[in-house]
């Protein structure tokens, strides 16, 4: 059965298919569940490096402190619910709308499959999803990045001390700041996430046809290979979109209703362009293996998935 799994090809029509978008669902679902569980200690490193840089001044150093000071559970893995809430979300409807946007790029370029799309159609594919996903990626993130920091809020402001639960803090955000409060920095995050996507699901792309060995296909590259493509294509992303997510992290976190552009401007001007770049070496590092699983994740289960339902 596992021969017959790896060489199962998807329904590769350019007509959308409901059975496909809800395959590609659950698969992103999947992937998404595992790279946090990978990611998610670092993740916490690099949103307490960007939103307080003057007390989170090195990746090895601010590990360690939140290692000490609060624990693996609410330091390392704090923000795990709504992370993993928000990547469930995020990689569901992101790679649903991927595979639907893959099939209308497919039948723009005159494709007779998706298969037979270049990397750059494929990038493109993956920048239309991202306008998607973004949506459902705002509110859960913002959620997360405020527990990450939630020592350094404290410490910072009059704000009541103790540990605060993912419905709590949502609770929180709804009754002083409504609604709206949910989607600050709603601009930056597709600000990132659009281009971001882009490199991130062309670089996957080109690596697989890199990787794929002589008279085989990149649905058959394997399990080492597809960890590789996909750490590739995340790496990528992260290297291009880095400064935008320092000012969705600065906005989120301090709740700042200030523009996108006055965020970034307000950081050059105090703290150097250097500052947009604060947490990115845990990030990296997150990235390489977390991608990967999510790929990994994302194409054997979509591959069972399909052999399951003919």
């Amino acid at each position: 059965m596992e021969a017959k799994i790896e060489t199962q090809r998807d329904n590769i029509a350019t007509e959308p298919s409901p059975k496909d978008a809800a395959i590609d669902f659950v698969a992103g679902s999947l992937g998404g569940i595992v790279a946090v569980y990978v990611g998610q200690p670092l993740d916490t490193v690099k949103v307490k490096m960007q939103a307080f840089p003057s007390i989170n001044t090195g990746m090895t150093s601010t590990f360690a402190a939140t290692l000490r000071k609060d624990g693996v559970s609410r330091g390392l893995y704090a923000g795990t619910v709504p992370a993993l809430a928000a990547n469930v979300a995020e990689n569901s409807v992101l790679f649903a709308a991927y595979g639907l946007c893959q099939k209308g790029v497919a039948a723009v370029t005159g494709r007779e499959d998706v298969l037979q799309l270049n990397p750059v159609e494929n990038a493109v594919a993956g920048f239309c999803a991202a306008f998607f996903s973004s949506f459902t990626l705002c509110p859960t993130e913002l959620v997360k990045c405020r527990l990450q920091a939630m020592r350094e809020l404290q410490s910072s402001s009059s704000a009541s001390k103790g540990h605060l639960t993912p419905w709590a803090l949502s609770k929180q955000i709804y009754r002083t700041e409504g609604i709206p409060g949910f989607f600050r920095g709603l601009t930056s995050t597709m600000t990132r996430e659009m281009p971001g996507y882009f490199f991130f699901f062309g670089g996957y792309e080109a690596t697989r046809i890199l990787l794929t060995p002589e008279g085989k296909t990149k649905e058959e590259i394997g399990v080492g290979r597809t960890v590789v493509a996909g750490g590739v294509g995340g790496c990528t992303l992260w290297a291009v979109i880095f400064p935008s997510d320092v000012v969705k992290s600065r906005i989120q976190v301090q709740g700042s209703r200030e523009s996108m552009r006055s965020v970034f401007r307000g950081i050059v001007k105090s703290e150097g362009v250097m500052a947009l770049y604060n947490g990115l070496l845990p990030t990296l590092v997150r990235t390489f293996p977390a991608t990967g699983a999510l790929f990994l994740a994302y194409e054997y289960s979509r591959k069972y998935m399909h052999y399951l339902v003919g």
